[in-house]
C-alpha cells in the first residue's frame, strides 16, 4: 500500500519516543537500513521539533526537516489522519492499558499496521481476542511487546527451536543485567506506573484467557517443573526468582499459534531473573510483594503512583535513567531440554525423558531503551519490508508468531542484539 510515510513514530516526545527518533537517525546515519520515509507524531509539536534538535546534536546526524504530525491520544480524528499517513505506526504511547487500544482499533480501519513496545499482558492478550479477527480480514499486522519485553525470550525461543534439531521439550530464561556503578535512578516513571497496572489488574487475565484459548494445548507427558521462588543456578552464577515481565505469557502465546497453525509440538517455558547475592534477593523477593500487596488497593496505588523514589528506593523517577545508567549490559540465557529425534505429531509422546540439551544466549546493551528502540524499528521495518515471509494474513500477533520466518534475528544480530549458541 502506498502512502506519504513508511514509518511514523508515535509518541516521539516520550521518553522512550525520543530514543526510538534517536535510533533512526542513527540508522540514517551509518547506512544500517533499506531507505524508508518517516515522520514524527504527538501532541505538541513545540516538544516535537525540539526532540528533532536534540536528536540532530546527538547523532550528528540532522533530522530536523523530518515532518511533524500533531496528534493528540484524546482526539480520535487525529490519530485516524495519522493512520492515513503511515504503513506502520510505531506506538510509544504508554501505558497502552490507558491508551493502547485507541491506536490499534483506528490503525486496523485504516488499514495500518501496529507495532508497540507494550510489556502489559492484560492489554496484549486483550487485543488479541478483540481485533485479531477484524485485523485479519483487513491484511493489517499489530504485534506487540516489540522490545525488551519481549523479543529476546519470545525471539530467543524461535532462534533456540531451530538450531535444537529435534523436539524441543522446555525451555528455563535466565535474564541478567549488569549493575551499573553509576547512582541515580534506573527506571522511568512511566514503566514504574505501567508496572503497578499491570500488577493491579492480573485478576482480569484468568477469565480473558479463557475466552481468548477456549482450546487446550496437548498435556506433555514430561512437564517443566517450577523451581523454588530464591534459588541458586551454578549456569548463571548467582541466587535467582522468577521473572514477573511478559516474556512468559507472550511466548505461550507464541507456542499456541505455532502449534495451531504450523503443527509445531508446544514448547513450556518457565522465566527467571539473576539477582545477584541470596540477601539481595531475598529483600527483592520482600520488595516485590509489598509492591504486589499495594497494588491491589487503590490507596496503595496512589502511593506507589506519587511518591516513586521513597516506594523504590530511588529507583524510579520522572526523568528516568542518564544515558550512561541505562547503558547497562544484559543477556537472556535460554536452557532447552528435548529430544535428538523429532515425532511425526506434535502430540505424540515420547516414552523416554528428554536426552538432549541446549543453551543459547541473547546479548544487548540498555535493555529498557536503547535495546527496545532498536528492536521496535527493526520489527516494524520487516513488516515493511517482508510482507511475504509473515503469517499468510494479518492478525494480531507475537513477535515469534509474526516474525518466526523473516530475517529480523539477522537484523537484529547486526544492530547489536545477537543470539549465541553456547554448546
Amino acid at each position: 500500500m502506498s502512502r506519504q510515510y513508511n514509518l511514523v513514530v508515535f509518541g516521539a516526545s516520550g521518553f522512550t519516543g525520543q530514543f526510538v527518533v534517536e535510533e533512526i537517525a542513527k540508522f540514517l546515519k551509518e547506512d544500517k537500513v533499506e531507505t524508508f520515509t518517516w515522520a514524527v507524531a504527538g501532541r505538541s509539536k513545540t516538544k516535537l521539533t525540539q526532540i528533532l534538535k536534540q536528536v540532530s546534536e546527538v547523532t550528528g546526524y540532522d533530522v530536523t526537516k523530518t515532518d511533524i504530525l500533531e496528534v493528540d491520544i484524546q482526539t480520535p480524528e487525529t490519530i485516524h489522519e495519522m493512520a492515513k499517513k503511515a504503513n506502520v505506526v510505531l506506538n510509544c504511547v504508554g501505558p497502552y492499558k490507558f491508551f493502547g487500544e485507541q491506536v490499534v482499533k483506528v490503525c486496523i480501519a485504516e488499514g495500518t499496521h501496529h507495532v508497540d513496545v507494550s510489556g502489559e499482558p492484560l492489554f496484549l492478550e486483550k487485543m488479541q481476542l478483540l481485533y485479531h479477527k477484524e485485523a485479519e480480514a483487513k491484511g493489517v499486522y499489530v504485534v506487540g511487546a516489540c522490545g525488551f519485553d519481549s523479543i529476546p525470550t519470545d525471539m530467543g525461543v524461535v532462534f533456540l527451536k531451530d538450531k535444537f534439531k529435534g523436539d524441543l521439550n522446555s525451555v528455563e530464561t535466565y535474564l541478567n543485567v549488569a549493575e551499573s556503578s553509576l547512582g541515580g535512578a534506573s527506571i522511568h516513571y512511566g514503566t514504574w506506573q505501567t508496572a503497578i497496572h499491570s500488577v493491579a489488574t492480573v485478576g482480569e487475565l484468568r477469565p480473558l484467557r479463557k475466552e481468548l484459548f477456549s482450546e487446550p494445548l496437548p498435556k506433555p507427558k514430561y512437564k517443566l517443573q517450577s523451581r523454588s521462588v530464591i534459588h541458586n543456578n551454578e549456569l548463571v552464577n548467582g541466587w535467582c526468582l522468577p521473572f514477573l515481565g511478559a516474556d512468559k505469557s507472550v511466548v505461550a502465546r507464541t507456542e499456541r499459534y505455532m502449534y495451531s497453525q504450523n503443527k509445531q509440538r508446544p514448547v513450556q517455558i518457565n522465566t527467571y531473573i539473576s539477582v545477584g547475592g541470596f540477601i539481595k534477593s531475598f529483600l527483592l523477593m520482600i520488595g516485590v510483594l509489598i509492591f504486589g500487596v499495594m497494588a491491589q488497593f487503590k490507596i496503595g496505588r496512589y502511593l506507589l503512583e506519587n511518591y516513586p523514589r521513597l516506594f523504590s528506593l530511588g529507583a524510579v523517577s520522572h526523568e528516568g535513567p542518564t544515558r550512561e545508567r541505562a547503558n547497562s549490559p544484559f543477556s537472556v540465557t535460554l536452557f532447552g531440554e528435548g529430544w535428538s529425534e523429532t515425532l511425526a505429531e506434535p502430540t505424540d509422546q515420547h516414552s523416554e525423558p528428554p536426552n538432549k540439551k541446549l543453551t543459547v544466549t541473547v546479548r544487548g546493551r540498555n535493555p529498557g531503551y536503547g535495546a527496545t528502540c532498536v528492536c521496535l524499528i527493526l520489527s516494524a521495518l520487516t513488516i515493511l519490508r517482508e510482507a511475504d515471509k509473515l503469517p499468510p494474513k494479518g492478525g494480531v500477533y507475537t513477535t515469534g508468531g509474526a516474525f518466526a520466518k523473516t530475517t529480523l534475528i539477522e537484523r537484529l544480530h547486526a544492530n547489536g542484539l545477537t543470539f549465541t549458541v553456547e554448546n
